[in-house]
């Protein structure tokens, strides 16, 4: 099995309200964006991680037709490591082989994406999977489960980065022409972008 960790307990600061409740063609927010491509991409356990707004982020998701876990990180102003620790507490049980990791300012991955990193996983078990798109690398990263007890020790001054800096490899690079995998939101201005661009 290969759940998924939505990381969305950040404070927004520089998009000045939550980026998981901003809304995007279709009804959907960011959030419930994320979920779908998931659900279409068969990854059965989504977890979403909260924190800042918890709240209103959960009440957000209250009347769609998705299903997801929620898990609030009390800690989550000592940085993503710290949010990335608490999903992978939830999701890490027997039978887990890997989990697909991504942050909720990054929305408009296709299913097709998702699909292909856990293809390129089944056939090489890469420690580390990601799209990559020339010298860009965007989301979702799928980290094995020999790298979990690392992300678990890591320095939370430094996160889990150098961990997947040091475990990337070309087997697990999957090159992609999806512009959805690379495209975040952190500004209103980049938001404004996002919504420009043509859907996929």
């Amino acid at each position: 099995m290969i759940p998924a960790i939505v990381l969305a307990a950040g404070k927004s600061s520089r998009m000045g309200r939550p980026k998981a409740t901003l809304p995007l063609d279709g009804g959907d927010t960011f959030l419930t964006r994320i979920v779908r491509t998931f659900t279409a991409a068969s990854v059965e356990d989504v977890v979403v991680v909260v924190g800042h707004d918890a709240e209103a982020i959960v009440a957000s998701f209250a009347n769609v037709d998705l299903v997801a876990r929620f898990v609030e990180n009390p800690e989550y102003e000592q940085g993503q490591l710290s949010s990335l620790v608490t999903g992978l507490r939830v999701v890490d049980r027997p039978g887990v082989v890997a989990v697909l990791v991504t942050l909720v300012d990054v929305p408009l991955v296709s299913a097709a994406t998702v699909r292909a990193v856990v293809d390129r996983y089944r056939q090489t078990h890469a420690p580390i999977v990601r799209p990559v798109r020339g010298h860009e690398h965007g989301h979702p990263v799928l980290i094995d489960r020999s790298l979990f007890d690392a992300i678990r020790h890591a320095d939370p001054a430094v996160g889990a980065k150098p961990i997947i800096r040091a475990n990337v490899s070309l087997a697990g690079d999957v090159e992609v022409t999806d512009a959805g995998a690379f495209a975040d939101a952190d500004t209103p201005d980049d938001y404004d972008r996002l919504l420009q661009r043509p859907a996929h």
